[in-house]
């Protein structure tokens, strides 16, 4: 749980950068393909992490309403990009705006619970790493290019003549 909204926003950077490296190597060729048929597609995964933040945004009531509610995925990827970059950018400009430290420790009521408001920016950034874990999965299964996130990924080591780990 948060406590502090600036430690909040420098991890939110972070997992912002990383994100848009998974998006960026998608490709409209891969994006709707399913390797299976209780798998989400990486397209579908890419607009619920979007979508999650106008979502839960609101829901907290940082956000005056979710305007992505009801949206089809939308038709190309690149589009799922800009809408993730924009939404993400106005999370971190809205939050250190609408609350503050002290507020962190407040309750709002979430999906039938009541969570603190640090809560909900920890449960925000956690999501985002779960479902990119996800896609790196399906994105290895299609034989995209993964980039590392946390460190070098099989690929990075080989582009520095080095063997992947194992």
């Amino acid at each position: 749980m948060y406590r502090h909204i600036q430690d909040f926003l420098n991890d939110w950077k972070n997992e912002e950068s990383n994100t848009v490296k998974i998006f960026s190597e998608i490709t409209e060729e891969t994006k709707s393909q399913k390797i299976n048929e209780n798998v989400r597609s990486l397209e579908r995964l890419a607009w619920h992490i979007t979508h999650t933040i106008t979502e839960m945004g609101a829901k907290a009531g940082l956000f005056e309403s979710d305007p992505l509610e009801d949206q089809p995925i939308p038709a190309t990827f690149a589009e799922i990009v800009e809408s993730y970059k924009r939404n993400s950018a106005l999370l971190a400009q809205t939050v250190p705006g609408k609350w503050t430290d002290s507020s962190l420790e407040e309750e709002v009521p979430m999906y039938g619970e009541n969570w603190k408001k640090g809560n909900i920016l920890s449960i925000l950034i956690s999501h985002e790493a779960h479902h990119r874990s996800q896609m790196t999965i399906i994105m290895r299964v299609l034989g995209l290019s993964v980039p590392g996130l946390y460190g070098p990924s099989k690929e990075e080591w080989i582009a520095y003549g080095m063997p992947a780990m194992e």
